[in-house]
């Protein structure tokens, strides 16, 4: 590549109180010319990517190298989602110091909820070698094998408690469980009457 710079003076006239002067304006003529031999290299670097492991070549190939580096744990997910929904960490609105403490504290522990949920669906989900469909909306034919946790929870949002009092005695009703929902709940390894045996319940309020 070869660089030239050329300097050009130029009077500029008189307008109204600005006197007449000389301006001189800068100018860069630059020329280049395509290195074929290193363009070539480079395009042939392109789409690599190095994996190194210890383990035994006859034990973890390629394809389960590949694998494990997709689904390895990031910690920068964890924070997203202590920033961002479902948890939305904010205490810079709280004003005492024990109050931030404890409210990272308790939203901590719902990260780790959402983590164990998602790790216990995923699991099983490929332990028997199946695909969850009807989880997203628009396109409920859509599959997967790696829902997110909070997709996951979407999916129980249409869910409605009514409290309702009789006799001075409350009586509560739930919205029945779709096929989906049932699904997921013994993906997690929960039984189904953790839910409906609080449908028609009734107590006597205090």
């Amino acid at each position: 590549m070869t660089f030239k710079q050329k300097r050009v003076k130029k009077v500029q006239k008189r307008y109204r109180d600005r006197k007449a002067r000389i301006v001189e304006e800068l100018w860069f003529d630059m020329s280049f010319k395509i290195d074929d031999s290193a363009v070539q290299h480079q395009i042939q670097m392109l789409g690599w990517r190095v994996y190194v492991t210890n383990k035994n070549p006859n034990e973890f190939g390629l394809k389960q190298a590949v694998r494990a580096y997709r689904d390895e744990y990031l910690m920068e997910r964890g924070f997203a989602r202590l920033k961002n929904f479902p948890l939305s960490l904010t205490p810079i609105y709280l004003q005492r110091e024990d109050h931030i403490t404890g409210l990272i504290r308790l939203l901590s522990i719902g990260l780790r909820v959402l983590n164990l949920l998602e790790f216990q669906v995923r699991h099983n989900l490929e332990k028997e070698k199946e695909k969850l469909a009807g989880l997203y909306v628009g396109n409920p034919k859509r599959e997967t094998t790696r829902p997110s946790a909070e997709i996951i929870l979407a999916a129980f949002k249409e869910i409605t408690l009514l409290l309702i009092e009789v006799k001075n005695e409350i009586y509560a009703h739930l919205t029945a469980l779709s096929p989906l929902q049932k699904r997921i709940l013994a993906l997690l390894g929960f039984s189904i009457s953790i839910y409906t045996q609080l449908d028609g319940q009734s107590f006597t309020p205090e």
